[in-house]
């Protein structure tokens, strides 16, 4: 159940985290970068139980991207052990918060056992009507992209594609548009993540290392952003990106013949 806090989310659904900052958390300490890795897992649990408890419908989080490929084998294979642990060890938490799990991305390379894990934990939470929580694993977004267009071509040889056929195939079709990005670690940049997703997002970057990101500082985030106005192109605070475009598309089918008669 949200709490009183939830009231000042407004219109906020889906909120996305790039957990940076791992690898110079450990260095500082004079520790090897996994060491980073494993205390910013555990910062992954209390963020969700907060987003939830905020009442946000859907969280997801850049944990392993395409281009992490390029890090040293050790620690790329202790990532995949790392979120086979996270599967084990919170599975109990998720199917008793309701919570709707998913992940995103270009994951079959993962070890069997893993993948078997994956699969048992996405049946059994399709059906829950709590938060959705999505894991961008090996996940590039223009690789998705790519993907979407080529699986529709693929289905629909001779028709023009629209943004509506992209959505529906994108890793995951039913998750809501970005509301928020934030971005610890202190770098500001998107890094190819959900590109499509964050057409009309809020952008929030903080200096704080993904291992010190606390549940507060994120309520804090939440609650600031929640203020701005957002206008999505148009005047005046709107609702939703969605609405936005369509109210658009409505005016310019009013006034396109207008235009052609304007002299300029």
């Amino acid at each position: 159940m949200a709490t009183e806090s939830a009231k000042n989310v407004k219109k906020l659904k889906h909120i996305a985290l790039i957990m940076d900052g791992n690898g110079r958390w450990a260095r500082k300490r004079h520790r090897p970068r996994i060491w980073g890795h494993v205390r910013g897992a555990g910062i992954v649990s209390q963020i969700v139980e907060k987003a939830d408890d905020l009442g946000l419908k859907s969280i997801t989080l850049y944990a392993f991207s395409t281009e992490n490929w390029s890090r040293p084998k050790d620690e790329v294979f202790f990532l995949f052990k790392l979120l086979d642990k996270y599967l084990i060890k919170e599975r109990k938490k998720i199917l008793s918060n309701n919570v709707k799990f998913d992940i995103i991305g270009e994951y079959s390379f993962l070890p069997d056992s893993t993948l078997k894990k994956i699969e048992a934990l996405k049946e059994e939470t399709k059906n829950a009507k709590g938060i959705e929580l999505n894991f961008a694993f090996g996940y590039g977004s223009r690789t998705e992209m790519v993907n979407a267009v080529n699986k529709f071509i693929k289905n629909n040889p001779n028709e023009m594609i629209t943004e509506e056929d992209i959505n529906k195939n994108l890793y995951n079709p039913t998750t809501h548009d970005i509301d928020l990005l934030i971005r610890t670690g202190g770098d500001q940049r998107i890094s190819n993540y959900l590109l499509w997703q964050l057409a009309y997002a809020e952008l929030c970057f903080t200096q704080t290392l993904w291992p010190d990101f606390s549940d507060s500082e994120f309520e804090s985030i939440i609650e600031s952003v929640s203020s701005r106005e957002r206008r999505f192109g148009g005047l005046g605070t709107n609702n939703s990106y969605d609405k936005q475009t369509r109210r658009a598309k409505i005016s310019k089918d009013k006034l396109a013949n207008e235009v052609r008669h304007l002299e300029l």
